[in-house]
């Protein structure tokens, strides 16, 4: 008899598990009064640039957020200091959000405990095994949207 595969069973596993790991590192990154998780993922992001900075729409598709919401988090970490928005200077009709020194020590500073969230509400629980072939089947789906991603679309 051949074996029947839960069609729904993986992304529900993937989206209950990605909620609940992300509620407690949130929680662990409050409790140790640093950053939110949603600045942590943006300022990340424009730390891994070039020139720490990012055409808006670019860092929209790089972070986990909602396009909506990084906007807003970039006005937020801009009021904070801890980002600017800023003229593209080979186009002036495009922003960009760029670190400030300030968001790198802020972003420095939560890396520990965003760092050890992960290992304790997530990594802990799979072997080495298991986070490869998480991380190898992951990959092919956003490989596969990537290219309609795409900002220039």
């Amino acid at each position: 008899m051949p074996e029947t595969v839960d069609r729904v069973a993986a992304w529900r596993a993937l989206l209950l598990a990605h909620s609940r790991a992300v509620r407690a590192i949130e929680s662990e990154l409050d409790a140790a009064d640093t950053i939110p998780l949603g600045w942590y993922d943006v300022l990340l992001e424009l730390d891994a640039a070039p020139d720490g900075r990012l055409r808006m729409q670019e860092l929209g598709l790089r972070a986990v957020l909602s396009r909506t919401r990084v906007s807003r988090i970039v006005g937020e970490l801009a009021t904070a200091g801890l980002a600017d928005r800023v003229a593209d200077p080979d186009d002036g009709r495009v922003t960009l959000a760029a670190i400030t020194p300030a968001g790198q020590t802020a972003l420095r500073s939560a890396a520990p405990v965003y760092l050890a969230g992960i290992d304790r509400h997530f990594t802990r629980y799979l072997t080495n095994g298991q986070q490869q072939a998480i991380a190898t089947g992951l990959q092919r789906v956003i490989d596969a949207h990537q290219a309609t991603l795409d900002p220039r679309r």
